[in-house]
C-alpha cells in the first residue's frame, strides 16, 4: 500500500507539470522547458526498508531526519517554484544501490532526473553507467571519501567511468574539498570531452572560511568548457545562515569566471531545513539578493544550466 501512494503521488505530479504544458499548448503558447525552476542537488531517502535496505549498518533510527520522501521533497520546493529536481544518491544511507531513485523517476521521469552511484573498484563500469542511463541517471557522484585522496582517481574503473562519459554526457559529479581541487583539474585536461559538475563550490567555507586560495583554484577549472559548479549547500559554507550574504563575493568571482550557462542552483534538502536555514531562504539568495544578475543569468542558474546538463536528450 506503501508503494502504491507513492507511485500515485509521483504519477499525480508529474500529470500536473504535463497538463500545464498541455494547456498552454492548446493556447498556442507552448515554453519548453518547463518554466519552472530545477533544484540541482537533493536527497531523499524512504522508511520502506523492506523494498529498499539500509546500507553500511545503518538502521532507521540512523535516517535524519527520519524521513525525506519525494513527496517531502516536492510539498517543500514546488510551492516555491521548483518543479523539477535532480536526486542524488545518498551512499551512507543506501551504498551503491540506486533503485529508490530509479523508482521515483520512472514513476515521474518529468520531474526527477538522478545522479547515481556505481563502484569504481568492479570490473567494467561504464556498462553499469550505460544501463542506469535508461533509468533517467544522468550524472555519477564520485568522491575522495571512499577511496582516499590519493587514490580515487587513479583506478582503471574511474578511467573507464571517465571515457564512457565523454560518449554517453553523463557527468562526473564530483563532491570534493578544495585540496581535490588540482587532481580534478588533472583529469578534466586528461579527458576535455568529459562533463564534469563540482558540487558545492567544492565546499569552499565549510570551516568558516572562505580563502581566496581556494576560490582561485576553483575558477582555474573554467578553463574546462564542459565544466559546471553548483551554487549550493548554503547552509554548511561561511557563517552558515541566512542571507548568506558573506557568500556573494565567491559567488561573483565564481560567476565571472564560469559565466551563468555553467552555474547551478541547488538547495542540498534536506539538510538545508535546518534550524535558521530554509529552502526559501536558500533560494531567495539568488532571486533577490545578487544584483550583479540579469534576469537572463537567474534563468540559467535556476533552471536552464541544470536542464542542458541533466534533462536534455542523451
Amino acid at each position: 500500500m506503501l508503494r502504491l501512494n507513492r507511485r500515485e503521488a509521483l504519477l499525480a505530479s508529474a500529470l500536473a507539470v504535463v497538463e500545464g504544458t498541455r494547456a498552454d499548448a492548446e493556447s498556442g503558447s507552448v515554453q519548453q522547458p518547463p518554466t519552472g525552476f530545477i533544484d540541482a542537488h537533493s536527497h531523499i531517502w524512504s522508511r520502506d526498508i523492506q523494498t529498499y535496505p539500509l546500507a553500511n549498518g545503518n538502521t532507521l533510527a540512523d535516517l535524519q531526519p527520519p524521513s525525506f520522501t519525494a513527496e517531502e521533497l516536492m510539498k517543500v520546493a514546488r510551492p516555491l517554484g521548483i518543479d523539477r529536481v535532480v536526486l542524488i544518491q545518498h551512499h551512507p544511507y543506501h551504498g551503491w544501490d540506486n533503485s529508490y531513485l530509479t523508482d521515483t523517476a520512472k514513476d515521474a521521469p518529468d520531474v526527477f532526473r538522478i545522479v547515481g552511484m556505481v563502484n569504481d573498484a568492479e570490473p567494467s563500469p561504464e556498462i553499469e553507467m550505460r544501463r542506469l542511463l535508461k533509468q533517467h541517471v544522468t550524472s555519477f557522484r564520485i568522491t575522495p571519501q571512499l577511496r582516499g585522496a590519493s587514490q580515487w582517481l587513479i583506478g582503471p574503473g574511474m578511467v573507464a567511468m571517465w571515457n564512457c562519459a565523454a560518449e554517453t554526457r553523463q557527468s562526473m559529479g564530483c563532491l570534493i574539498n578544495p585540496e581535490d581541487l588540482p587532481a580534478v583539474d588533472q583529469m578534466c585536461e586528461r579527458f576535455p570531452e568529459t562533463p564534469v559538475v563540482i558540487d558545492h563550490f567544492a565546499r569552499i567555507g565549510v570551516d568558516g572560511e572562505i580563502r581566496d586560495s581556494d576560490v582561485k583554484k576553483l575558477c582555474r577549472l573554467a578553463r574546462h568548457s564542459h565544466t559546471y559548479v553548483k551554487i549550493s549547500a548554503f547552509y554548511a559554507l561561511g557563517k552558515k545562515k541566512p542571507p548568506y550574504d558573506d557568500l556573494i563575493p565567491m559567488i561573483r568571482r565564481v560567476y565571472e569566471s564560469f559565466g551563468p550557462q555553467r552555474l547551478m542552483w541547488a538547495s542540498d534538502c534536506p539538510y538545508q531545513l535546518d534550524g535558521v536555514n530554509s529552502y526559501r531562504a536558500s533560494l531567495d539568495l539568488i532571486r533577490h539578493r545578487l544584483e550583479f544578475l540579469t534576469e537572463e543569468d537567474r534563468n540559467w542558474l535556476l533552471r536552464d544550466t541544470a536542464n542542458n546538463v541533466y534533462f536534455a536528450d542523451f
